[in-house]
């Protein structure tokens, strides 16, 4: 009998670390709507939103769509960041909220595309 789960402790940390970090982004951008993937609406945002949470549960259940979808929402998620510095310029860079906002979207997207998650979803996703 297969089994369905919201984490996988036996994938590598990097996987591991990505699926709490989707799931994190997914309820916070539900509970409190301030996610940066509202930036480009409210019906957008909340579709990228629910994508994270579904993404985080592919990737636990070993899907490659789920891992395909959470690279592509992670990376949307990073784009109101780069139109913020496109349009203040590249000093904006330097301004400590912005650095500390970036922080989380940041780490999620390299936890995805690092090599040994890409390697281990080669191998082992269906």
């Amino acid at each position: 009998m297969k089994t369905r789960r919201f984490v996988n402790p036996s994938q590598p940390q990097t996987l591991y670390i990505a699926t709490f970090l989707l799931y994190f982004n997914a309820a916070f951008g539900l509970l409190f709507g301030n996610s940066p993937l509202f930036f480009f609406g409210f019906l957008p945002g909340l579709v990228l939103t629910v994508g994270m949470a579904g993404s985080g549960y592919g990737i636990a259940n070993e899907k490659r769509w789920g891992y395909l979808l959470g690279v592509g929402t992670a990376g949307l998620s990073l784009v109101p960041f780069g139109a913020y510095v496109i349009s203040n310029g590249l000093g904006s860079l330097f301004q400590l909220a912005l650095l500390m906002s970036l922080v989380f979207p940041v780490a999620l997207f390299v936890l995805l595309v690092h090599p040994m998650s890409r390697q281990y979803q080669r191998v082992w996703f269906s």
